[in-house]
């Protein structure tokens, strides 16, 4: 790799770093090529350079943090044991992300699609990566249960993926709902966690009322 290859890459990671930093502390509208550029420390022509335009520098910056993001909690979810564990490291990169103004992020990003076309593609992208790192936790999880017939993870990953934004985003205008609408999830996986603890005679039990009820 050339001296001049590894400097542009450098370039690059500052202004994509630096367009997270500036949606995230002065929001989508003061959001500039002047503006990411100061935060990233360069000169603002370089935004065109490496990007073409100030909208595919934030799509890229998009699915660079959420990258990141989900990279930071890869390991964490694969040991995941339990949908009760599950909830539980969901609450807790809930609110990491949430102290790290990742939450407020969103917010903008999800506020800016509208009038920045490249924002709503890159931030569904962004949303994919954490459905599938849920979808492959799901499976596996629901493979030993009573339900797994029943529930279609991939759908169930998209479920809990937008429970969680929409919490995040409720969060900033009714923090107590917020926690409320998280304890029901805990409830919801304690009542899981009891139908599997079950013995074999009632969960053929469940198994045979959920047919019932599917018909």
């Amino acid at each position: 790799m050339s001296p001049e290859t590894a400097k542009a890459r450098e370039t690059k990671t500052r202004l994509l770093e630096g367009a997270l930093r500036t949606l995230t502390e002065q929001g989508i509208a003061k959001t500039s090529a002047r503006t990411v550029a100061a935060a990233a420390g360069v000169n603002q022509a370089l935004v065109f350079y490496h990007f073409g335009t100030v909208d595919e520098l934030l799509a890229a910056a998009c699915r660079y943090g959420a990258e990141r993001a989900v990279a930071r909690y890869r390991e964490r979810l694969a040991a995941v044991a339990s949908l009760a564990e599950l909830l539980a490291v969901g609450r807790e990169i809930h609110e990491r992300e949430r102290d790290g103004g990742h939450v407020a992020l969103l917010g903008q990003l999800l506020a800016g699609a509208p009038t920045h076309p490249a924002l709503g593609p890159a931030t569904a992208a962004g949303l994919r990566l954490w459905i599938a790192e849920i979808e492959q936790v799901l499976t596996r999880l629901l493979a030993a249960t009573p339900f797994a017939e029943f529930v279609d993870p991939a759908g169930l990953a998209r479920a809990v993926a937008a429970s969680f934004v929409g919490i995040e985003l409720y969060e900033g205008a009714d923090e107590a709902g917020a926690r409320a609408a998280l304890d029901a999830l805990d409830q919801l996986a304690a009542l899981v966690a009891a139908v599997e603890e079950l013995g074999p005679v009632a969960q053929r039990a469940v198994r045979h009322r959920l047919r019932k009820a599917g018909r």
